[in-house]
Parts: C-alpha cells; sequence; structure tokens
C-alpha cells in the first residue's frame, strides 16, 4: 500500500464522518479508510457534479450509506474513490497500487454502470399513452442490464447509495433535473434495491422519489398521519407491553417495537387496492424479533390470541420466501377498538436479511475480511444466482413481464442500438444475429457491423453493453456460409431459420420458373397453349397452377401424365376380373393380388413402392399389374378416370426381397458431401444403383435410387442423413 501525505487536516464534521467510517474496522483497516478520504479531499477539491452536488460531499454520503449497510471496507473506499478517474492522474494504476485490485474493480465497475445514465433516464422520461408496453419492457431490461453489467454485486449497492445521496441532496432543490432523477428512481433503482432486498434503501428512494414527484399527495398522507400520532404512539407502547409480558411468560425471548411507516407504502397500498386511509392495514404495525424459527410460531400464536386476525391477511413468507429471499411472518389483526394493526415476526438472521439484502452477504467481520453473513454458504451462491436470473416478478405483471422472465442474466447479453434501445441476445450471440434481431430484412442485407464505432467481422461474439450499428447494402440477400455452423456467423436459431426460410422461398421460385417452362413447352408441342392451367393441374390431382409447375420440376407428374390429362380420355374399359386371392407368379411372391392366376405385376417406377407402404393395383394393357403407393399421384389420375381397373393388393412373402427406392437429400454444397453420404450409405450395407446430383448457388440437390430391404432400415438411413454435416433435408422421392 501507498502512504499519502497531506499538509491540510479534515474539518471537525468531516473528521467525525471519518470516524463513522471506520468504526468497527481493525487498524490496517482504518488506515486505508483514511487515505482513500485524504486522496479524495485533495483530488476533488471544490469541484461540482451535475446537481452542483461537491463531489466530495457526494463520496462521502455515499461511504456513510455504504457504512450504514455494514458494507465492507473496499466498498468503503470505493465510494470515497468513485470520482477518482476523473480527477486522478493514472487512477487506474494509482488505486491498483494504494487499495488493491478489488477497489480498482469497484471504481471501475461504478464507471461503467454510469455509462447508462442517459439510457436510465430516457426509459424513465418516457410518456405514457402509446408505447407504454415498450416503455415498460426496456425499464424492465434496463433494471437486468444494470446487473449483467456488473461482475460484483456490490458494484449495483454503491450505485444505489449514489442515488439515495443525490435524492438527499437535492431535497431543497427543485426542478426539473430532480423530477428526472425521481422518476427515474422510482422506475429503476427503487425496483433494483428491492430485488436485491435492501429495504431501507428500497423505503427511502421510494418515499423521496414520491415526495419531489406528488408533493400534494405525500403531504397529505403525511399530516394525516399527524394528526393521529400521538394516539398511534400510545397504542403501540401499550401493544408492546402486552406482547412483551406474554413472550415472556412463554418463555420467548423477544425485541418487540413499532415499526416506522413509509408514506409511499401507505399510499400504494391506498392506490392498489382502492381504499381509505383508514382502511390501511399496517398505518399501526409492530415488528416482533425473536431468536429461532419455531419461536416465529410461538409469537403468531400468541399475537393472534391477544387480538381477532383479520380474514385474508396472513403472508407465511418463512415456509414461502420471496423471490429475494425475503422471509417473514406477516399478519393483521383487529385490535380492541376495532381499527386495524399489522405485526411482522421474524428471527435475528431473517431480520438482518431483511434490512440488508444482498449487502449482509459481505458484512465486514472482525478478522477484516469480506465473508458471507450466517446460513450454508451453497444456499446463498444458488440464492444470488436465482437473483441475478431475474426469475421472479413481484411488483409486475403483464404479458410483457414473461417475455423477459425467460431471460436468465447468466446466459443473456444487453446491447444497444444507435439509437439507445436495449436489445437482449443470447450470450455468445454475434453482430449478424444483432441484425436479424432488429428486423429480418436488415439481416439479409447486412454486410458489417460497427461496435463502438469500430468495424468488425460479422461473426465477432458481442459484450454486454456495447453499441452495434448495422451496415447494410440497399437490396440483396444472406450467403448460405451464415449457415454455416462452423464459421460461426449466427448463433440464434431464430437467425438461421430466417436464412433457411430465405433460401427456401428463392429456390422455390426457381422451380415454379422450371416447372412452368416444362409445361408451357409440352403444352405448345400438344398444340394446347391455350389451356386453363389451373384446370390441367385439377385433372391431376393438384390444386393450382403453381402446384403443377412445383411437381414438373420434381419430376412428380411427368409429360406422359399431362398428355393424358389433356387428351382427357382413353381406351373402354375392360371387363372386371374374377375376385379371388392368389400369389402373382411374376412379383416373386412378394405381393398378394385379387386378380387371376398367373397375373404379371411390376412396381410403378413413378413412386417405388416398399412394405410396409400401404398400395394398390391397376390393371395395365399388355403389363399385367402395376402396384402402386396409395399417395401416389399418378396412381390416383388412373384410377380417377378408370376406377374400375383399380384392384386389391398387398405385401406377401418378404423374407430376402430387396426393394428399389428414390432418396433426395437436399444440403448446402460442401467438398465431400457426396463421400459423407455415400460412405454411410455403404456402411449400413444399401446398395445404390443410381445418382443424380445438381448444384445451384450453393445448394445441392442430390436423387438416389438405393435397394433395400423390408425391415424398416430405410427410416434409419433417413435419419442418419439428416445428421450429415450441411444436410438440410432427406427423404424419400
Amino acid at each position: 500500500m501507498v502512504s499519502i501525505v497531506h499538509s491540510v487536516a479534515p474539518s471537525d464534521s468531516e473528521a467525525g464522518s471519518l470516524m463513522l467510517l471506520q468504526a468497527g474496522l481493525l487498524p490496517e483497516a482504518q488506515a486505508r479508510v483514511d487515505a482513500a478520504f485524504q486522496l479524495a479531499r485533495d483530488a476533488y477539491g471544490d469541484r461540482v457534479l451535475g446537481t452542483t452536488e461537491p463531489v466530495f460531499q457526494h463520496a462521502l454520503g455515499m461511504a456513510l450509506i455504504a457504512t450504514s449497510l455494514d458494507l465492507d471496507v473496499d466498498v468503503r473506499c470505493a465510494a470515497l474513490l468513485f470520482a477518482a478517474g476523473d480527477h486522478v492522474a493514472d487512477s487506474a494504476e494509482t488505486l491498483k497500487v494504494g487499495f488493491g485490485d478489488t477497489v480498482a474493480s469497484l471504481v471501475d465497475g461504478l464507471k461503467r454502470l454510469g455509462s447508462l445514465r442517459p439510457l436510465t433516464r430516457a426509459a424513465a422520461g418516457a410518456g405514457s399513452g402509446e408505447g407504454v408496453t415498450e416503455m415498460k419492457a426496456q425499464t424492465e431490461i434496463l433494471r437486468k442490464m444494470l446487473l449483467a453489467m456488473v461482475d460484483d454485486i456490490r458494484v449495483v449497492m454503491l450505485r444505489l447509495a449514489s442515488r439515495v445521496q443525490s435524492l438527499r441532496f437535492l431535497g431543497n432543490r427543485p426542478g426539473l433535473l430532480r423530477d428526472e432523477m425521481a422518476r427515474e428512481s422510482q422506475l429503476i433503482y427503487a425496483p433494483l434495491a428491492n430485488r436485491l432486498g435492501v429495504w431501507q434503501v428500497k423505503w427511502e428512494l421510494e418515499d423521496l422519489a414520491f415526495r419531489y414527484l406528488e408533493p400534494e399527495t405525500y403531504k397529505r398522507i403525511a399530516r394525516m398521519l399527524d394528526e393521529k400520532r400521538s394516539e398511534r404512539e400510545g397504542f403501540i407502547e401499550s401493544a408492546v407491553r402486552r406482547l412483551q409480558e406474554e413472550l415472556a411468560a412463554s418463555g420467548v425471548q423477544a425485541e418487540v417495537y413499532g415499526r416506522p411507516k413509509h408514506i409511499f407504502s401507505i399510499w400504494n397500498k391506498m392506490r392498489g387496492k382502492d381504499i381509505d386511509f383508514e382502511k390501511v392495514y399496517d398505518v399501526r404495525a409492530l415488528r416482533i424479533i425473536v431468536d429461532e424459527v419455531k419461536d416465529c410460531y410461538t409469537a403468531l400464536g400468541i399475537v393472534h390470541h391477544l387480538w381477532q386476525p383479520i380474514r385474508g391477511e396472513f403472508d407465511d413468507y418463512i415456509s414461502h420466501p420471496k423471490g429475494n429471499y425475503y422471509r417473514s411472518l406477516h399478519t393483521a389483526v383487529a385490535a380492541e377498538d376495532g381499527r386495524s394493526l399489522e405485526v411482522q415476526i421474524r428471527t435475528r438472521e431473517m431480520h438482518e436479511h431483511a434490512e440488508l439484502g444482498v449487502a449482509a452477504h459481505w458484512r465486514y467481520k472482525e478478522s477484516g475480511k469480506s465473508v458471507k453473513a450466517g446460513g450454508d454458504y451453497e444456499d446463498k451462491i444458488s440464492w444470488l444466482r436465482q437473483l441475478l436470473s431475474w426469475r421472479d416478478e413481484i411488483a409486475d405483471s403483464g404479458e410483457w413481464v414473461q417475455q423477459f422472465k425467460r431471460a436468465a442474466l447468466d446466459d443473456t447479453i444487453y446491447v444497444l442500438t444507435p439509437q439507445d434501445k436495449v436489445i437482449d441476445l443470447p450470450r455468445g450471440a454475434t453482430a449478424l444475429d444483432f441484425a436479424y434481431r432488429l428486423h429480418t430484412d436488415l439481416g439479409h442485407r447486412c454486410r458489417g457491423a460497427k461496435v463502438d464505432g469500430h468495424m468488425v467481422p460479422l461473426g465477432t461474439p458481442l459484450q454486454n453493453g456495447q453499441r452495434v450499428e448495422v451496415v447494410a447494402v440497399k437490396t440483396g440477400g444472406p450467403s448460405r456460409d451464415w449457415l454455416n455452423l462452423a464459421q460461426g456467423f449466427l448463433v440464434t436459431p431464430r437467425a438461421r431459420s430466417k436464412v433457411r426460410q430465405w433460401f427456401a422461398t428463392r429456390d422455390e421460385a426457381e422451380m415454379l420458373a422450371q416447372g412452368r417452362a416444362i409445361v408451357t413447352k409440352e403444352l405448345q408441342r400438344e398444340g394446347h397453349s391455350q389451356a386453363n392451367l389451373d384446370e390441367l393441374a385439377v385433372k391431376l390431382g393438384l390444386k393450382s397452377a403453381d402446384a403443377l409447375f412445383l411437381a414438373a420440376a420434381r419430376s412428380e407428374v411427368g409429360v406422359r401424365a399431362i398428355d393424358v390429362a389433356l387428351r382427357g380420355a382413353e381406351a373402354p374399359p375392360e371387363p372386371e376380373p374374377e375376385i379371388q386371392t392368389h400369389k402373382s407368379r411374376a412379383g416373386d411372391s412378394r405381393i398378394l393380388v385379387v386378380g387371376v392366376d398367373n397375373l404379371m405385376t411390376q412396381t410403378g417406377k413413378c413412386c417405388k413402392p416398399m412394405p410396409p407402404d400401404a398400395i394398390t393395383g391397376f390393371v395395365t394393357r399388355g403389363k399385367g399389374i402395376s402396384i402402386h403407393r396409395v399417395d401416389c399421384i399418378n396412381f390416383r389420375n388412373m384410377a380417377a378416370r378408370n376406377p374400375e381397373r383399380v384392384i386389391t393388393t398387398d405385401w406377401g412373402e418378404q423374407a430376402g426381397a430387396v426393394y428399389p427406392v428414390d432418396i433426395v437429400v437436399d444440403a448446402t454444397d460442401r467438398q465431400g458431401l457426396l463421400r459423407d453420404i455415400s460412405d454411410l450409405l455403404s456402411r449400413e450395407k444399401i446398395n445404390v444403383t443410381a445418382v443424380k446430383t445438381q448444384s445451384r448457388s450453393g445448394l445441392a440437390h442430390m436423387s438416389f435410387v438405393v435397394e433395400v430391404p423390408a425391415t424398416g432400415i430405410l427410416m434409419r438411413v433417413l435419419s442418419s442423413l439428416r445428421e450429415v454435416p450441411g444436410v438440410i433435408r432427406a427423404g424419400r422421392g
């Protein structure tokens, strides 16, 4: 540690404040506080903040608030040196050498939180009416961002202390700045204090903000409290004596006292429950502090024995703690005069946590080391992680809350648009993910990004608090490389899905053009260029002309089928065969046919059926029975024209039989793709009889004719094909 020599002694008031800051600390820690005090006083001099408050006065106020929260020596020093970055030469090194890495880190974290002030003030200043939901969402996400921006939660405690000090200073300085800070405190910082469980900070922030923003309402409630203060205090004294006697008689060691009332809390209950001042249950309130949990319930029984419980006004936060680990028993009873009395019952450990919240986890003990408060260490860590994940909303409700409930800080980052809007993204998300989060079209046209004013590659992972600007072209589309996980352009499933959709739409447009050319050419060849395409599609069992074009491009509808549909007639039907079930000779015992002995069968080349496909037969001219899948388009067309030729068929003996099957694979084209697919088919002992591949715009379309046994292996092969890197779709043709 460095020693600092100063020539000017502190004033009496400053000396008194220094003694308070050093209270309860070991000599070494007291010396660190004294060094921080002297450095801050000399460095800040007469400089003032934007609120006109002297910088040193603000630092001293912050440090005293931190001391009242029983925070450790590092926090007290960091509070005194909060503005060292602006007023101390080579501040980072000076703080590290003179006060240690922890103090330097706390001061740096506080400075980073300070960079969010324009955002928090803008969110607090947003008006009501249209856009209220968006404003609330931004306010909520800003609270989360404040926590995500720091590695040590004590930085947030310092920020809260700073805000309390600012509001205290502005007490007699009305104006726009005070109103802005009060509104910001009400919307951002008081809920943060509530989340951290630091009740004494929460109440003061709420009461001061309420006093500045609603002065007439504040004064009216204060007058109502003052009018019956003596009566209320007399009742509380009597109730305290009575309770102490009853508790002592039951062998319960307890501290009982009247609980101070907070004007904002009273007004909030009046507003929330739409009740008058007289019906607010906790205007008269007691608190009972006991040693053990079992004593809490004993005390509760005594309270309910002395006074009549009010129905629906009991909460057991010991068995069911709040999301910030607040634990206590709350009950309201009707006293002899018919008016209500609220009673809170808790252990000393619960009380410490209720008053200090997360600050209780960094209490400075006599050993001079920062240690955790009582209780199981792992439980405390688990609670803190739950706290930071923001999983339990207490005060807010609505669909917009549900949206942000799901985001856990451990897995979320918060970045800014050039317009200072906060965007939450999964940790690891890139600049390109950010572009797609803003707008799908912006993502498609994105060609670069600036992070904090510097150009970065599209695959650059973003960090908390960065300001990101998308560089986009006027027209254009995504690259197939963006779907390559190895290249790391896109992390979020939503963005990857948008890119796939873009290519699927473009590929479908290309196939429509190809199919239209095929159909148009055939119509011209047959002299039917003026044919109604929708009617032709219906004749072929399709819904529309576009469906016909796609089917033609995919070879699902052949030229011959189009010709038959155009002619619209065939030879007269042949006599229906005599009904008799027999194994077909030409089908090597694989197919059972309802028909005549010695009838030839052949599987349709258009659909290539195989077990366990549902099949049916169609009597052809001179070629026996053609076997098709029941969902085959060609079969449906033939059956519609000649239903009398349809014949029932089923699979016969299948042992040792193999069947030709078409397999279609769509994939992102890359080197080695065909080799990987061929290796997979070889490992599965699948015989490939034909291969056709086509690559366009980085997308490979592959058609395989394979022979597979009737053992269910086909589904396994298709599933394995879908796992090959780059494969988008794999299925039967």
